[in-house]
């Protein structure tokens, strides 16, 4: 879509980190901006913080894991502004830990938000993209979903699905000749809030027989969240490789280059069917 002004862009998970930095490049370009988001007051902030910029706003509370949630977002952004142009499917959350370790209640709050989350959203706008043959879809995946890193079996089975969620719909809509496109965004390590994700994790999904971390592993989440703030990139800087790749229709956006080494061994290791190697942490990948 080269010509974005006066468009409607609407934005899960958009009241914090990539998310509002979407909305305000988004509002920078002159469209009108949607942000839903589960967490109302920082909801009811980014929206203040955007009309303050004069940006024309609606924000919505919306649980992306709830399909009747996402398709009354898709009904208040009809109501409010008109169809859609732009769907950027990008709520995620994130924990860490070994497989054995992952209870249900894990897998069904990850799957929940990072998995159904996109699914929702499509089917809550995608059919109205197709039909008018015109609008962009960006679904935010991660490098996780190229690695298959230790300790992070679940976010990077879901980013592996976003992936090839995006890949099946660039595809289906190029087949097709349509005027719909994809971006699947991949990025390493920003410096939002995922990694403190778990303030949003609803009280039903809550893993009750899970231990209190021990101060070894407090210190190291410490560390991690001082290395995420000094070493990541600053989500408006996601933000312009995002808009960049919805006005030229570019399918891959990655954030840099740091993992691109084990993405490589990887598939160079499927290609000669070679059992996985340990290889890097994604840490160390990120610290270059």
């Amino acid at each position: 879509m080269k010509e974005l002004d006066g468009r409607v862009a609407v934005i899960t998970g958009g009241a914090s980190g990539m998310g509002l930095a979407f909305a305000h490049r988004s509002a920078a370009a002159g469209m009108k901006v949607a942000i839903a988001d589960i967490e109302e007051p920082a909801l009811d902030a980014a929206v203040d913080g955007l009309r303050e910029v004069g940006a024309d706003v609606l924000g919505v509370r919306c649980d992306v894991a709830d399909a009747h949630s996402v398709h009354a977002l898709a009904a208040a952004v009809d109501d409010a502004f008109g169809a859609a142009h732009v769907v950027c499917l990008n709520a995620g959350v994130a924990l860490s830990g070994p497989l054995h370790e992952q209870s249900l209640a894990d897998w069904q709050w990850i799957l929940g938000v990072n998995l159904m989350g996109i699914v929702h959203g499509l089917d809550a706008f995608l059919p109205g993209l197709v039909e008018r043959d015109e609008g962009h879809v960006v679904v935010t995946a991660s490098v996780a979903g190229h690695t298959a890193y230790p300790n992070l079996g679940p976010y990077s089975a879901t980013k592996h699905a976003a992936v090839a969620i995006a890949e099946c719909l660039h595809n289906e809509q190029a087949a097709a000749g349509s005027q719909v496109g994809v971006t699947a965004l991949c990025p390493g390590f920003v410096a939002t809030g995922i990694f403190d994700s778990a303030r949003n994790r609803p009280e039903v999904l809550a893993d009750a027989l899970a231990e209190a971390p021990s101060d070894e592993e407090v210190a190291a989440r410490e560390a991690f969240l001082e290395m995420i703030t000094t070493e990541a990139l600053r989500p408006e800087q996601v933000a312009d490789m995002v808009h960049d790749a919805v006005v030229s229709n570019t399918f891959w956006v990655f954030t840099d280059a740091r993992h691109v080494d084990n993405i490589g061994n990887r598939h160079e290791e499927i290609r000669t069917r070679t059992n996985p190697t340990e290889g890097r942490t994604i840490t160390q990948d990120a610290l270059g």
